[in-house]
């Protein structure tokens, strides 16, 4: 029996560092547009845009754009103020909860002691 490949499941082509920089390159200086490019070299638009995104990085041994390294901070800021919500969310929910629970140790979330009575100071 012979093995049918899906069409999907093509090799991948792989390209060099130093294409992906030309190429952006000149995306950025203007020589090319981007369909022009994409049509050139047989690639879809969104890869040429992510590599774009990468060499703003400096994903390409370039030195990273100013404007990358600002949409990096950003995105870890962002990251950081997500994490710090769901820590706080979480906390007041566990305030809000130990609250609303009577105290364990026999007092009333009052302070008024539930025992038989007997104020517990040894004192009669």
């Amino acid at each position: 029996m012979e093995e049918r490949k899906d069409p999907a499941m093509r090799n991948q082509r792989s390209f060099s560092i130093e294409f992906k920089r030309q190429l952006v390159e000149e995306l950025l200086s203007g020589e090319s547009r981007p369909a022009q490019l994409c049509r050139r070299y047989n690639i879809s638009s969104s890869l040429l845009y992510h590599w774009k995104r990468q060499y703003s990085k400096g994903k390409f041994n370039n030195e990273p754009t100013e404007e990358g390294a600002l949409r990096d901070r950003i995105e870890k800021l962002e990251r950081l103020v997500g994490k710090l919500t769901l820590e706080n969310e979480f906390l007041k929910k566990g305030l809000q909860h130990s609250l609303n629970q009577p105290q364990r140790n026999g007092k009333s979330s009052a302070g008024l002691s539930t025992s038989s009575g007997m104020s517990g100071r040894g004192v009669d």
